[in-house]
């Protein structure tokens, strides 16, 4: 799964791993996030999205009809 995964983003299983490792590992104290509904009936909709909110105020938006490389690439870039 971890490679299939891996292939498909495009980024290293050994990545993967080290993503995992380190969210194992965290010093902060489990938190939830903030969510937002989001009315996807309005007419200003025009697809749904992924939204992640930082907390250095960094917002990224990425439309479902991104490439998975392009969302993978996105995130690496802002890490």
């Amino acid at each position: 799964m971890v490679s299939e995964v891996a292939r498909r983003c495009e980024v290293s299983t050994g990545l993967i791993y080290t993503w995992r490792r380190q969210a194992l590992v965290q010093e902060t104290d489990p938190a939830f996030v903030p969510a937002k509904l989001v009315d996807f009936t309005s007419s200003d909709v025009v697809e749904p999205a992924m939204f992640v909110d930082f907390p250095n105020g960094v917002k990224v938006r990425i439309g479902v009809a991104a490439p998975c490389d392009l969302a993978a690439a996105i995130m690496r870039a802002l890490k």
